[in-house]
């Protein structure tokens, strides 16, 4: 359960580092690139003992898929409170074939 927590936590920070910026175009890019490079720091603060946690259950293939999933559920309710858009069928499509990716990674054939 640690590493889905740091997970979320860890992309938490890294949507802001990449996404948040967007928003202070008229800062100059130096500026926003240091500060995105600060953000990120504590993401990796985070992925990484996330990553070592999670090792000792899951494959890498199966933290990686994990890993996705918590970024794209975090990206989906950042730009839905952030940016204010809305959340189409078309990424239910998506979150669907997330699920689907995740039952073949985590099924022994």
């Amino acid at each position: 359960m640690w590493t889905i927590v740091l997970l979320i936590f860890s992309n938490i920070f890294m949507t802001f580092a990449w996404y948040g910026h967007l928003k202070f175009r008229q800062e100059a890019l130096w500026k926003v690139i240091l500060v995105s490079w600060g953000i990120a720091f504590f993401e990796y603060c985070l992925q990484v003992p996330a990553n070592r946690i999670g090792s000792e259950h899951f494959k890498p293939d199966q933290l990686k898929v994990i890993q996705e999933i918590v970024t794209l559920v975090v990206f989906g309710v950042f730009t839905t409170f952030y940016f204010g858009e809305h959340l189409r069928w078309n990424h239910g499509v998506a979150a669907l074939l997330l699920v689907t990716a995740a039952f073949f990674v985590f099924h022994t054939w």
